[in-house]
């Protein structure tokens, strides 16, 4: 093909559609792969940190530049961009960051959406009891 406009655009347009099935060959192939294995030892399934390991560490809530104890786990599960599962996303906030969330993947909804705020186990009671 003569080095054109046309034909550079073409070059170009055919890399891209043989990136795009490459990238859905692969995406194919992980889609039968299980799942590993899920550690929510913790009871939120959050990130595991150093101060986490510690079991008589507070947990902080997860919004940076807050050192308030985090008492209650947030959670939403919302159907992925790409349509092929779903995604969880859980954050550990403090009662003032709990109050300012809401959900923010609603374009995401499906039949299993979830959206769900819960106390953490150790505030359940709050007078230590």
């Amino acid at each position: 093909m003569a080095d054109t406009k046309k034909g550079r655009n073409k070059r170009a347009h055919d890399a891209e559609k043989r990136q795009r099935e490459r990238e859905l060959d692969e995406a194919r192939e992980r889609a039968d792969e299980a799942e590993p294995p899920r550690d929510d030892s913790d009871g939120v399934g959050g990130v595991r940190r150093e101060e986490d390991e510690n079991p008589d560490s507070p947990s902080r809530c997860h919004r940076r530049g807050c050192d308030e104890p985090a008492v209650f786990a947030v959670l939403e599960r919302y159907q992925e961009e790409t349509g092929q599962g779903a995604v969880e996303a859980k954050a550990l906030l403090c009662r003032e960051h709990t109050a300012e969330e809401h959900p923010a993947n609603l374009d995401g909804v499906y039949a299993e959406y979830v959206f769900r705020v819960e106390p953490l186990s150790e505030t359940v009671t709050g007078d230590g009891a």
